[in-house]
């Protein structure tokens, strides 16, 4: 018998999130690990909040939030605020029930910037890896260390001189502009939309672009990230954020670095090999690190 296309106006029954979501999907391995992560952490939220006033998005619920925009790789705040009002399954992760409003953008981002601000996503990262079920994955011997551009989300139009000068954009939202003969660099020019973006190409003949700079730490058992930062793309970004991060890795037995040859120069070598044994590819000329008896080899960053 043929059904027919019918589409009722309301939900009839009760719908339970739970049984939506298939038993084998990643999500349900995560959120356990995530709560519990977001248990510890509870006395820090309440650090940041004041004890009067509206009650705001709750923490734990915009931390799982943000955690689907990565995963899924969602381009903006809008958009997951989008998904969050028929997504079931993103429903159930955050933790909002079926008949749950979902929240404004703005509020959300501005929430966000105060978790953001207080620290928190260091302590939530710090808090995941203390877990049992992912300490015992952590190599506590060898780590490796890199550095990425993050384009930022700025337009070239919006990078002129800091003094005010320099033509004005054409008429309309999004006016045109002619940079032909203009000199531009982060000396004399600053974003006016993101005035911590940078104007960054990481190799010859690339294009320069408004970036920042992210870094991480992995350990090299399962390459689980322990440690990232983000900070101004410069040329010396990726070494002292990888001195900073080499820093942080508890303990104070002798620890391996793998590197790419970005990281080849004497003083980043003379920094690591205080209390850590680096293995960084070499430059092709004047390499800075080099053989001994106990660096065997060169040993590529994992990318």
């Amino acid at each position: 018998m043929r059904g027919r296309d019918h589409q009722r106006g309301h939900l009839s029954g009760y719908v339970n999130p739970e049984a939506m979501v298939p038993p084998d999907h990643p999500l349900r391995q995560i959120r356990p690990l995530v709560n519990a992560a977001l248990e510890r952490l509870s006395p820090e939220f309440d650090q940041i909040y004041s004890l009067t006033g509206r009650p705001s998005i709750p923490p734990e619920q915009l931390l799982r939030a943000l955690l689907l925009q990565a995963f899924f790789t969602i381009r903006s705040e809008r958009q997951l605020m989008e998904q969050l009002r028929y997504n079931i399954l993103f429903r159930w992760f955050v933790g909002l029930s079926i008949e749950a409003p979902v929240w404004d953008v703005t509020v959300f981002t501005k929430n966000r910037d105060r978790l953001l601000e207080g620290d928190i996503a260091h302590g939530f990262l710090r808090a995941i890896l203390a877990d049992p079920q992912v300490r015992h994955l952590l190599s506590n011997e060898h780590f490796s260390v890199d550095g990425t551009l993050i384009e930022a989300w700025a337009s070239m139009k919006s990078f002129r001189p800091k003094d005010g000068s320099g033509a004005p954009p054409g008429p309309g939202r999004n006016g045109e502009r002619d940079f032909h003969g203009e000199t531009r660099s982060n000396e004399t020019h600053a974003s006016s939309t993101d005035p911590d973006a940078r104007l960054y190409k990481k190799a010859e003949g690339q294009a320069a672009k408004l970036c920042h700079m992210g870094h991480v730490a992995i350990e090299n058992r399962h390459c689980l990230v322990v440690d990232a930062l983000t900070t101004l793309a410069t040329g010396t970004a990726e070494r002292e954020a990888g001195v900073e991060m080499v820093g942080a890795i508890p303990g104070r037995h002798r620890i391996t670095i793998g590197c790419d040859k970005a990281y080849d120069t004497q003083d980043f070598v003379a920094d690591m090999r205080a209390s850590v044994q680096p293995r960084m590819s070499r430059r092709t000329t004047r390499a800075a690190a080099r053989p001994s008896t106990d660096a065997p080899r060169a040993m590529p960053a994992i990318r």
